[in-house]
């Protein structure tokens, strides 16, 4: 057999070690997947130590009888009000999808938008709901991955000021401090006059949709307080302690930052408490409050995990979205 021949080569490639025959990860990858496993040993430890904080200041016993004793069907009206609110998330996101000429049928944008609600509660560690969204619509629709990322981070950034404003409202009800309503109110004010000059100079593309999707922002929260009324009705709390849902309008602001897992799992627990502490409310029955909302976004989530398997924007006659 003459040197260097095919049978040659492959019997001495399958001779050298491993390391030898493999091409190494380029060190950008390999620092990116480190920033990934950090991220998620970080939220891993924030929910930890929130949790055993908790842990150690509510009665479990009071907390339990609570839970008990809670009337299921408010609960279930909780979960409806709260399904109804992504529902018109979904209708909010696909205003800025148009905006940038990305025509998806309100339907496949429904099951999109559910599989990364649940990409986000439970897949942590994992690629984000948003990041899947903006990588799927890019493959299917021929719009450049900045326009589509804009996007998406309009579509929470409104939606967040719109929380601002209600936390607001209800902050000059339940705070005596004037100075601090006046705070409150100018920040979230301000916000808003900065997020509208902001797509007016810098997202012009998102210009027709900017108070069409802030309007269906409020609505979005303004369910999101109707499910916590109906978990407070649950719980047999009085719906006039206004405290209870500044607190949790805090908790969600607060939650918008990823540092814990399952959307602000822990770190929404912790503001519970703490909150209804200042306002001198039971503590044992804020945590179980604010898991009572946990359990309602796993049960509005859960379902998305369909999806996984079944292309969301696939339709039913096997004809993609266009």
């Amino acid at each position: 057999m003459q040197r260097g021949s095919p049978s040659c080569s492959h019997k001495f490639i399958h001779t050298l070690p491993k390391s030898e025959t493999e091409i190494p990860d380029p060190p950008v990858k390999k620092e990116a997947s480190r920033f990934r496993i950090f991220k998620l040993l970080l939220k891993i430890t924030v929910t930890v130590i929130c949790f055993w904080y908790i842990s150690r200041k509510i009665n479990f016993s009071e907390a339990a009888n609570a839970l008990k004793k809670a009337d299921w069907w408010f609960l279930l009206l909780a979960v409806l009000a709260l399904a109804l609110s992504k529902l018109l998330a979904s209708f909010r996101l696909n205003i800025y999808f148009r905006n940038i000429n990305i025509h998806l049928p309100q339907r496949e944008n429904i099951k999109l938008y559910w599989l990364g609600m649940f990409y986000n509660l439970f897949l942590p560690g994992a690629i984000s709901g948003d990041a899947y969204k903006v990588i799927v619509l890019k493959k299917k629709f021929d719009v450049s991955y900045k326009k589509i990322t804009a996007a998406v981070l309009l579509d929470r950034f409104s939606g967040l000021l719109a929380l601002a404003l209600i936390l607001s409202a209800y902050g000059i009800v339940v705070m005596e401090n004037k100075i601090q309503d006046i705070v409150l109110i100018t920040v979230s004010l301000g916000a808003v006059i900065a997020f509208s000059f902001i797509v007016k100079f810098i997202f012009k593309d998102f210009i027709p949709g900017l108070w069409p999707t802030f309007l269906w922002g409020v609505a979005v929260q303004a369910l999101q307080v109707i499910c916590m009324y109906c978990i407070m009705k649950a719980v047999h709390l009085p719906l006039q302690q206004a405290e209870w849902i500044f607190i949790f309008l805090t908790a969600a602001v607060i939650s918008v930052i990823p540092i814990s897992l399952g959307g602000g799992l822990g770190v929404r627990e912790f503001v519970f408490r703490e909150g209804a502490i200042y306002f001198a409310l039971n503590p044992s029955i804020a945590v179980i409050i604010s898991l009572l909302f946990y359990l309602c976004n796993v049960l509005t989530s859960a379902g998305g995990a369909y999806f996984i398997f079944h292309d969301p924007l696939k339709e039913e006659n096997g004809k993609k979205a266009v």
